[in-house]
C-alpha cells in the first residue's frame, strides 16, 4: 500500500519514485474460468483443469496472461496511481507489455508501481506514465511489467 498521498500537484515530484505496492489478489479457478467466459478465450491450459495437470508445463492451469493485466486497473487504483483529487482519469493505453511468467491457478498477485514521466498537455491535463511490476506470490520472476498511460485532468 502507498504510504503518501500521489496528488495532482504533485506528479512531477513522484517522478522516478515508487507510488506503492497493492494487496495480494487470489487468482483461482473461479476467476480465470469468468474471465475465459467473458472473453471467450476457453483454452484448455486456463479451463480444462484435469488435461492441464496431465499435459501442461506448469502442472496444471494458468491464468490467461490478459486477465492478469486486467488486474493493474483496480490494483492501480489501491495503489494511489490515479490522484484523489483529479477531477477525471482517462486510460490512454500502454508503451510496453511482457508476460514474463505464467500465474498458475491459486497463486497470489500484487502490483508495484512507480510514476516514469509526467507530460503536461495543457487545459488541466497531463499525460502519465506508470511502470508497474506484477508479482507473483513466492517467485522471484514476475507475471509481468507493463507501461500504462493515463491522462489525468485537474479540477478547475
Amino acid at each position: 500500500m502507498s504510504t503518501a498521498a500521489l496528488t495532482v500537484a504533485t506528479l512531477p515530484d513522484w517522478i522516478g519514485k515508487e507510488i506503492g505496492t497493492s494487496s495480494w489478489v487470489t487468482v483461482d479457478q473461479d476467476r480465470i474460468n469468468a474471465f475465459a467466459e467473458c472473453t471467450n478465450d476457453k483454452q484448455w491450459i486456463h479451463v480444462d483443469v484435469e488435461r492441464a495437470k496431465r499435459e501442461s508445463p506448469f502442472g496444471g492451469p494458468i491464468a490467461h496472461g490478459y486477465l492478469t493485466l486486467s488486474l493493474l486497473a483496480d490494483m492501480s487504483y489501491e495503489i494511489g496511481s490515479v490522484p484523489k483529487d483529479a477531477a477525471a482519469v482517462f486510460n490512454y493505453g500502454m508503451d510496453k507489455v511482457r508476460f514474463l511468467s505464467p500465474v498458475k491457478a491459486g497463486a497470489r498477485v500484487r502490483a508495484r508501481a512507480t510514476l516514469v514521466a509526467v507530460t503536461d498537455q495543457g487545459g488541466g491535463r497531463q499525460l502519465i506514465k506508470v511502470s508497474n511490476t506484477v508479482e507473483i506470490e513466492g517467485e522471484t520472476k514476475p507475471a509481468l511489467i507493463a507501461e500504462t498511460l493515463a491522462v489525468v485532468v485537474a479540477r478547475p
